[in-house]
């Protein structure tokens, strides 16, 4: 009995140790920490850290491409991260519905993985969510830097957000901040403006996609629920400066003009909590920005305190062979060891995580700096809430392509329209136009083109022409709309100069520009405006009152075309909204934009930028003409 009296107190405590062990999170318990919400992220991010494998942590560096993300490749990789390239969608003119059944499709099968970490799908959403048919498209960054309005930038960051969240996807590859001093380069019409300060006020776009970070959190990654998404602040560091404004090219500039003009946009992008920054495909001084420690690590880690997740470009380790370390070893050791967190892959993912794993085993790089990245990453995904609420739903769908989102872009194509000229003269301005007139003509190849509308990085990589591409408003149907009904408007694509004139038009709208592009396609030495726009230009204004409308993604050069209109606007990459333009050209609204990009008048100007010594413009940074709204005519 006296044994007995003993032995029972004795396994009680027993039960007790075991049971505290449990709920502390033991080694082997069954309690697991970083699936309690409560706990503090840092907690749940450690606890997680330390139960995975060496696998399991390659697995969430690497990012894969849709098409190949099959469950039996998520469950056997553990892979992290999922993306949609330009273009990729899972049927062409996929609904949200399909979206939403292709990532919750390879979401379940990251669940069903040993630890039943969720995987992060990103998308570009740069002009909106622009892969998507029937979404919204805003006018692109080159014309809401025309705005200078943070708060609607803030709202079309909020809108973007619901629409990609409307298809499952909670991650977006925006905004590009780049400085573009070169509009020779392909990407030019990404950036807000030539002007820094002009870049640091449009990151309010990131509140707007992820939320206003709360002040006790500033500067940490923060994505405040299921209708923000986590951005990326992107191409670090530079990429708006290269020589000559050619794509991945060299950026070679003074320590001045790197820190005071290049990055000023990253620091207040990192106080505003953004969740990921993507290095840039370019160099810094021959140095790759992808293999560059000082940078990424040193600079945007260590010394600007960045706690998101650093992401690489599109296979932009393909992109770092290049003699004398010309193999695809040497560059996935160079860029994890300068601070690459997660590697867009996108195909080859097998390679990578071959190569990487053999690294770290052989001590090429070290454990701590796989801890690092996987940190990271985690942290960004207990951040957005991706462990409580992984699986999308359908409460959504409705906000892709609403009514109020049009509303608002068509607001901002307003705001973003600059007036470059009004009239012969002063005193005969030919804006805002009469809606009332027997007869008009509407041409040129922009003016009935949805797809010229809207630009690259729409549906398409590089965007496409037609008006099939998604859903909008082209400017000529804008301007059928908002006309007289007595007014006959008449479309003639490139009429010529003896039609024009036998036809007793009251005034002609004439609507050119640059055919769609992105990035290294859109890479232009010359910048003049395309053919047959030259044509069309003198064929029509040389014989009646027109405004000619520049439908285009940077200044072109136009200087001996402007003695010959009567108007001139700039009208960038206006979007799917056209009747945003017909309101002003209408006098509904009034001109207020003024230009963020200098107007050159020749290409052996460039690179010319407010502030420098040779600037010689046709029409200077923050030149814009204003009119006034016009209630009844």
């Amino acid at each position: 009995m006296a044994r007995m009296a003993i032995s029972i107190p004795f396994l009680g405590l027993i039960f007790l140790c075991s049971f505290a062990t449990l709920i502390s999170g033991g080694r082997h318990g069954t309690y697991m920490k970083y699936k309690d919400p409560k706990q503090r992220i840092r907690v749940r991010v450690q606890d997680l850290l330390q139960r995975m494998t060496i696998e399991e942590k390659i697995g969430q560096m690497t990012q894969i491409e849709r098409v190949n993300a099959t469950q039996k490749v998520m469950r056997k990789y553990s892979i992290g991260s999922v993306l949609s390239g330009g273009g990729s969608a899972p049927a062409k003119h996929a609904s949200p519905k399909q979206w939403l059944q292709m990532t919750n499709k390879i979401q379940r099968a990251s669940l069903t993985t040993r630890l039943g970490i969720p995987m992060i799908y990103g998308i570009d959403a740069v002009h909106g969510h622009n892969n998507v048919y029937k979404a919204t498209i805003f006018p692109h960054n080159v014309g809401l830097g025309v705005t200078r309005d943070a708060y609607l930038v803030k709202r079309i960051g909020a809108a973007t957000a619901l629409e990609v969240r409307a298809t499952g996807i909670p991650y977006a590859f925006a905004p590009c901040i780049a400085v573009c001093r070169d509009p020779r380069w392909g990407r030019c019409y990404e950036s807000y403006s030539e002007d820094h300060k002009i870049v640091q006020m449009m990151t309010e776009i990131i509140p707007g996609l992820q939320g206003d970070v709360p002040s006790k959190l500033r500067g940490t990654p923060f994505v405040a629920g299921k209708t923000k998404v986590a951005a990326c602040a992107k191409h670090f560091v530079g990429d708006g400066g290269t020589v000559k404004g050619i794509n991945e090219n060299d950026t070679i500039v003074s320590s001045t003009e790197l820190y005071n003009i290049h990055m000023p946009a990253y620091k207040d992008s990192i106080a505003k909590g953004v969740a990921t920054v993507m290095a840039s495909y370019s160099s810094l001084k021959g140095v790759k920005m992808h293999g560059n420690h000082k940078m990424l690590t040193s600079y945007l880690k260590n010394k600007l305190g960045f706690k998101g997740f650093v992401i690489s470009d599109w296979q932009a380790l393909d992109k770092m062979t290049y003699p004398p370390h010309s193999n695809y070893t040497y560059s996935v050791q160079a860029s994890i060891l300068a601070g690459v967190d997660m590697v867009m892959v996108p195909y080859n993912y097998t390679e990578f995580i071959d190569i990487l794993t053999d690294l770290v085993n052989k001590k090429v790089i070290p454990m701590s700096r796989i801890n690092d990245a996987v940190r990271r990453i985690l942290r960004v995904k207990f951040s957005m809430g991706l462990f409580e609420d992984p699986i999308a739903d359908k409460s959504l769908v409705k906000k892709l392509g609403c009514k109020k989102h049009r509303e608002l872009a068509r607001e901002a194509v307003r705001k973003s329209l600059v007036l470059l000229k009004n009239g012969k003269s002063v005193r005969e301005p030919l804006l805002p136009l009469p809606k009332k007139a027997p007869k008009i003509l509407v041409a040129g190849t922009h003016a009935d083109n949805l797809g010229y509308q809207c630009g690259g990085w729409t549906i398409e990589w590089q965007g496409r022409s037609g008006n099939n591409l998604t859903a909008g408003t082209t400017i000529l149907k804008a301007i059928k709309k908002t006309v007289d009904c007595s007014t006959k408007v008449v479309f003639k694509e490139n009429p010529d100069s003896d039609y024009v004139k036998s036809h007793n038009f009251s005034y002609a709208i004439v609507v050119v520009g640059e055919l769609p592009y992105a990035e290294t396609m859109g890479d232009n030495k010359n910048l003049t405006l395309p053919k047959p726009g030259p044509e069309v230009i003198q064929n029509v204004c040389r014989s009646i009152k027109c405004v000619v409308v520049i439908v285009s993604g940077r200044p072109l050069v136009i200087e001996k075309y402007v003695p010959e209109v009567d108007a001139l606007v700039a009208a960038w990459l206006p979007g799917s909204e056209g009747q945003g333009v017909a309101d002003v050209l209408f006098g509904d609204y009034g001109f207020t934009g003024k230009l963020a990009r200098t107007w050159f008048k020749r290409v052996d100007q460039l690179p010319m930028n407010v502030g420098d010594p040779h600037y010689d413009p046709l029409f200077p940074f923050g030149f814009g003409l204003e009119t006034k709204p016009v209630s009844n005519h």
